[in-house]
């Protein structure tokens, strides 16, 4: 059952296309105030009208660009000069680069929009926070995370390695909000594979949803949507979601000791205290 209650703010980071959009606009038509994160100015203004037509009233757009931290850290001051709380926070926005690519920031890519844009701006927020949602992913089982070195993948590139050792992190992430902040519900999830705009911009990607069964982004962002609406005493504070159902991720994203790591490089990285 569904908490129901309330009229709440949901900020979805990643929201002009895919898994991001879908979420917006079916809690847009549960009533709730969607505010719409993304890169790319035409494909926002589209996705707010979607998202009007479907739910009677226009979200608010925020443009930020997660391979530039400066973007990130303005987006967190105009959110915060905006509303006093974000009820949930979706951590949804990700990118996967077919070659190894370095931001101005001076991170591998995946990296950097995956992992320390969305760590970077939760931690600017948290004050002001009352749930946190990330998109995580199976493909974290390549993942290959050195907390010491978090441009390791840059040498030998291997695009899903890459991709995966950034969903690696955003399992590591959620479990280690959950200890640091108690009072803030955090999950995350793997939306299953997914036909959105990665089949549009990677080859590899696109090959993939030849040979493998995939979802609509309206059904995977089922879960986003469930976890966002969900009473927190029926859910695993910190756990990984499939199918609305907690599991348990590999080893190598269920390791405390390795998300306290994370965290104090993650927190260093950015430039915050950890």
């Amino acid at each position: 059952m569904e908490d129901l209650t309330g009229r709440r703010l949901v900020v979805v980071t990643g929201a002009s296309s895919g898994i991001g959009l879908a979420a917006a606009e079916h809690l847009a038509c549960r009533g709730d105030q969607v505010v719409l994160v993304g890169r790319d100015p035409a494909r926002l203004q589209a996705a707010a009208e979607r998202v009007r037509e479907a739910s009677g009233e226009r979200p608010e757009l925020f443009r930020a660009d997660f391979a530039a931290l400066d973007d990130v850290r303005g987006l967190a001051e105009r959110l915060r000069d905006a509303y006093d709380r974000i009820d949930v926070l979706a951590n949804n926005a990700g990118a996967i680069a077919l070659q190894p690519l370095t931001t101005v920031d001076g991170f591998e890519m995946s990296i950097q929009a995956n992992h320390l844009a969305p760590f970077l701006l939760t931690n600017l927020l948290a004050d002001r926070i009352g749930r946190i949602v990330v998109t995580a992913s199976g493909a974290h089982r390549f993942g290959r995370l050195n907390p010491d070195d978090l441009n390791s993948p840059l040498r030998r590139y291997r695009p899903m390695g890459a991709y995966g050792t950034s969903k690696q992190a955003n399992i590591l992430f959620t479990a280690e909000a959950a200890r640091r902040w108690p009072h803030i519900p955090a999950y995350s999830f793997h939306p299953g594979v997914v036909r959105t705009r990665f089949a549009n911009d990677s080859r590899l990607v696109a090959f993939g949803m030849r040979v493998l069964p995939f979802r609509s982004p309206e059904s995977a962002a089922g879960t986003l949507v469930w976890l966002a609406n969900q009473d927190p005493a029926r859910l695993v504070h910190g756990g990984y979601y499939y199918n609305r159902r907690p599991r348990r991720p590999y080893r190598k994203a269920a390791d405390p000791g390795l998300a306290a790591r994370l965290w104090s490089a993650s927190a260093e990285a950015v430039g915050i205290p950890a």
